[in-house]
């Protein structure tokens, strides 16, 4: 397979991998118990974490060798820190509600004119956003690569992160929806709601495509994507899958999840 078709594959992976997860809501009436919880979120952690560090990191480092090769060291550690600080911003201005384990957990602007569900939605759709970036610069740079000898290395890897993030983003999607059904909407409506929070990943996989060609601005914008995402997990996914008394549930499943993503990275990449 070439560059476009892989990029075309990686794409559709990110559309359809939450949809399937909020379809779980035709299945399941129950949101997912602690032990679950803490297994889902452990291993999703593990899949960003090991993906961010194979998949974006170390070809940031790569290009920036390349590109930079007087001053490699600033591209990854600035871009990496710009990654974070757009994450924060994103959580202090946008208005929306984590719905943890115990007390629900408001953040952003104050506002009563959003409904604490689409707040909800609004914490998952932010969070989707580094998800899509990175796949969408980890694309790019395979196909900014077309008729080079790393080409093939390149869009295997861009592969393997995209079929790690569809992964985690399988429970994201019923995480979503479910909840959505017990607080009296409908199952198609729940559906919905999580299916749309999956779809600014795709949109931003194809925005991260088109930034990715401009190849001075690659290694800022993998370690960009890779700090939004370390900072995700860090801030969101491991506290909440350390909760509720089964804390070695959420760590084993943080390293299960790191070695799944690791396995596709060695076997794909």
């Amino acid at each position: 397979m070439n560059s476009i078709t892989i990029t075309i594959i990686c794409l559709l992976i990110l559309l359809f991998s939450t949809t399937i997860g909020s379809a779980f809501v035709f299945f399941f009436k129950k949101e997912f118990g602690p032990k679950t919880n803490n297994v889902v979120l452990g291993f999703a952690g593990g899949i960003m974490v090991s993906a961010s560090l194979f998949g974006l990191i170390l070809p940031s480092i790569e290009q920036s060798k390349e590109l930079y090769p007087n001053i490699s060291f600033l591209p990854p550690i600035l871009g990496f820190i710009l990654g974070g600080l757009l994450l924060w911003g994103m959580d202090k201005l946008i208005p929306h509600i984590h719905k943890n384990q115990h007390d629900p957990t408001e953040e952003g602007v104050k506002t009563d004119k959003v409904s604490p569900n689409l707040k909800f939605f609004f914490a998952v759709t932010i969070h989707n956003i580094p998800e899509g970036l990175s796949v969408g610069f980890a694309c790019g740079l395979a196909l900014h690569a077309i008729n080079t000898g790393s080409e093939s290395a390149l869009m295997y890897s861009a592969l393997s992160l995209a079929i790690g993030i569809g992964i985690q983003n399988v429970p994201e999607g019923a995480a979503v929806s479910i909840p959505m059904l017990n607080e009296g909407i409908s199952k198609p409506k729940s559906f919905l709601f999580g299916a749309a929070s999956g779809i600014v990943e795709p949109i931003f996989a194809i925005i991260g495509l088109f930034l990715a060609q401009l190849s001075i601005i690659t290694p800022w914008l993998l370690a960009l994507a890779a700090g939004a995402m370390i900072y995700v997990t860090l801030d969101e996914i491991l506290p909440e899958a350390r909760k509720a008394g089964y804390e070695h549930y959420g760590l084993w499943a943080f390293m299960i999840g790191f070695v799944v993503m690791m396995i596709l990275e060695i076997t794909l990449g």
